[in-house]
């Protein structure tokens, strides 16, 4: 377990061992804002070739402008749970999820006028 108590992040690295790309990847720990405000400082901007984002909901605008900066051109940012179980798309019942599905309908009006990318939502799952 990690330090949090969360079996996942140890189980994705053990993943990552197995398919032996774990010396191509850096796993960070850490609160996402603060740790993709370290990549940027440690001049890792346009770097990237891939980002995927799956933190906290209510900041997903944040780790996705972060995220622009870090992403190579012709780069591939992708965004899991952009339907938020069909909230975003609905009306939302369960207070415990409305932060989530407010901040994801703003990022997905956001992302569909956004002219420094091509968009391209998966219709699988919860996005």
């Amino acid at each position: 377990k990690t330090e949090d108590g969360s079996p996942t992040i140890l189980w994705r690295f053990i993943r990552l061992l197995q398919a032996d790309v774990d010396q191509k990847i850096e796993t960070r720990i850490g609160p996402a804002k603060e740790t993709l405000d370290a990549l940027i400082a440690e001049c890792q901007a346009g770097t990237f070739d891939f980002v995927f984002i799956d933190a906290d909901k209510g900041n997903s605008d944040v780790y996705y402008e972060k995220s622009l900066q870090l992403v190579r051109k012709n780069g591939i940012i992708a965004i899991d749970n952009v339907f938020w179980m069909g909230n975003v798309y609905g009306t939302n019942d369960d207070p415990h999820f409305e932060n989530g599905t407010v901040a994801l309908r703003a990022l997905n009006r956001k992302l569909h006028q956004d002219d420094r990318i091509h968009m391209c939502m998966l219709t699988m799952a919860d996005g």
